[in-house]
């Protein structure tokens, strides 16, 4: 097994929402890779820029950051759909991607579909390592920069941040470096490609953690009445635990709750909503299950006292207006001892 450290700069719209394209919000411009063997020594590296042909010219906000220009792109790039064929050729068989973020691997695949390119094999696991790095050394916050990360393990900077090679080899270092311990199974699912059919349903208990990605459903209240979708098990020894938080809105896309299994303690269920591609119609649901404590179960609990008070006074204040509108057309119909006289 190799593992590809593997970074992309990409461009949008110059002109905001009105020149996107609707298929490729996110052109790639630059493809940055490390391959590291099973100890994390180097093998070899892979950088190549890209041409762009949907945004030709640089928002200005990517070309502040990069190191290079329209005019370098259109010279030393090649085109998306050759690089990406070399890229995943020199990547190898059976590779464990590791990127710094969630994006890279998602945008890679956008790219590719809109080339009419072959999807990565099914289902794509990659290694977020600054989700890995801030769990060890920031286990409060799940954003870390890379420079940030770069500075605290005293990483010589030896050339700029914000070009895919160079953040590929600095996220190659924290690797080697940072004493992660065995990542193997911290692993996190991409879900660019999702589930079309019950078989193809992700159900990855791995970590300490279960990761379910469901299939398509009308509505979000269909998804929920799916046991797959709404049930909790323990991530670490797979039981099928009672809520002690039942599920509750704690957003506009995202449910929560807690179970608690006997053994092993409290456990926080997540469930995001998104919508289908292409559809506002259908939604398909992203669960992670954690393990919490006691003050997480309490915090979640009162999380949810407090939204159902909300919701109480906003129904009190809704009925008091409705009662306020109601006296006001009675007295608009009733008339008044003089004008009957």
């Amino acid at each position: 097994m190799k593992y590809i450290v593997m970074d992309l700069e990409w461009n949008q719209s110059a002109y905001g929402r009105a020149g996107e394209h609707p298929r490729l919000p996110f052109e790639i411009i630059e493809i940055g890779a490390v391959k590291l063997d099973s100890k994390y020594r180097l093998e070899s590296e892979f950088r190549e820029l890209i041409t762009p042909r949907v945004y030709k010219k640089l928002h200005h906000t990517i070309r502040n950051m990069l190191n290079y220009d329209e005019q370098d792109l259109q010279r030393e790039g090649k085109e998306f759909k050759d690089v990406c064929t070399r890229f995943l050729a020199w990547c190898g068989e059976d590779p464990m991607f590791c990127t710094w973020g969630m994006s890279d691997l998602f945008y890679l695949q956008n790219n590719m579909d809109f080339y009419h390119m072959e999807r990565l094999p099914y289902p794509v696991k990659y290694y977020n390592l600054q989700q890995i790095y801030a769990d060890k050394y920031d286990p409060d916050k799940t954003i870390c920069k890379l420079e940030k990360a770069v500075e605290a393990l005293k990483i010589p900077v030896t050339e700029p941040f914000h070009a895919a090679i160079s953040d590929a080899r600095y996220t190659a270092q924290v690797l080697q470096i940072a004493k992660l311990g065995n990542i193997r199974d911290k692993f996190t699912v991409d879900i660019y490609q999702r589930p079309k059919r019950p078989e193809d349903i992700i159900n990855e208990r791995h970590d300490n953690v279960i990761d379910y990605v469901s299939v398509e459903y009308s509505s979000r209240a269909e998804a929920m009445a799916d046991e797959g979708v709404s049930e909790l098990r323990c991530p670490k020894c797979g039981r099928r635990l009672t809520l002690r938080v039942q599920w509750f809105s704690n957003a506009q896309n995202t449910e929560m709750a807690v179970g608690r299994c006997f053994i092993h303690g409290y456990v926080q269920g997540r469930i995001r909503f998104r919508a289908s591609e292409g559809s506002d119609d259908t939604v398909y649901a992203v669960k992670k299950i954690t393990r919490t404590n006691k003050a997480g179960f309490q915090s979640l609990q009162q999380r949810q006292e407090e939204l159902r008070e909300k919701k109480r006074l906003k129904r009190h204040e809704s009925e008091k207006r409705r009662a306020k509108a109601r006296r006001a057309r009675r007295r608009r119909k009733t008339p008044s001892k003089k004008s009957a006289n």
